[in-house]
């Protein structure tokens, strides 16, 4: 290979390398239009209760929720459908959106789910690869593609490897998250930096403890917020979807 090819090809793997990061961070931005914003996931319940009510308590709350919630289900779902979705493995897929959907605890939490994956197929029509044949297999998911397997087909679309999916996947939640708590505690934005400077350092071992999981590993078990989360469905006064 001759100098020039070198330097021809080391720009092109850098240029990909950029492009497969930036992608990420879109995926990972409170601005994806896909509604996350919109939601709590029973933090708002968890305020109105009074479990929550200054920083360290909702650092904490949403720590617990990163390692007991998120890394056991969510992210565990997302890493195994990325690679589903790498070799279009309809059949893998559509086990890992029943699975996650027979798991939704509450009404609440099912729904955000159904329609955060609504949204994200709505704007995969529109990005870079509108006829990808797995975009329709994902739409076709019933009753509607889960947040997490649409996810998952997002990041394996911009060629990024599972583990740095599922840090966009876990950051996109945490920024989220850190923004309900600030409305719904409330907390000021210096305080919502700290949380979300927590939640950023732990986030590589919940993904990693994610990745190790097996089908027969998963779990959604979260009795509190489950509670919490069906009380939000009834509670006098809401900012949040869930």
């Amino acid at each position: 290979m001759t100098t020039v090819m070198l330097i021809t090809a080391t720009i092109m793997a850098t240029d990909t390398a950029a492009a497969t990061l930036l992608q990420l961070m879109w995926l990972a931005s409170p601005a994806l239009p896909v509604g996350g914003f919109s939601y709590s996931e029973g933090l708002e319940s968890a305020v109105d209760a009074g479990l929550v009510t200054n920083e360290a308590q909702a650092a904490a709350w949403l720590s617990d929720q990163l390692h007991l919630g998120l890394a056991r289900s969510d992210l565990a779902v997302a890493a195994q459908a990325v690679a589903a979705w790498q070799t279009h493995d309809t059949a893998r897929i559509v086990a890992l959106n029943d699975w996650l959907r027979t798991t939704r605890e509450t009404s609440e939490l099912r729904r955000q789910a159904e329609q955060m994956g609504r949204s994200l197929v709505d704007w995969l029509r529109n990005g870079t690869h509108p006829g990808d044949a797995r975009i329709a297999t994902l739409a076709a998911l019933a009753p509607a593609p889960g947040w997490p397997v649409a996810f998952a087909l997002a990041g394996a679309l911009s060629g990024a490897a599972a583990g740095e999916v599922l840090l966009a996947y876990a950051f996109g939640w945490a920024e989220n998250m850190v923004q309900a708590a600030m409305k719904a505690v409330p907390l000021g934005q210096a305080a919502a930096q700290r949380i979300l400077a927590r939640l950023a350092g732990e986030i590589p071992a919940a993904v990693a403890h994610a990745r190790r999981l097996g089908d027969d590993e998963r779990q959604a078990f979260t009795p509190m917020l489950a509670v919490l989360s069906a009380r939000h469905e009834t509670q006098y006064s809401r900012l949040f979807r869930s």
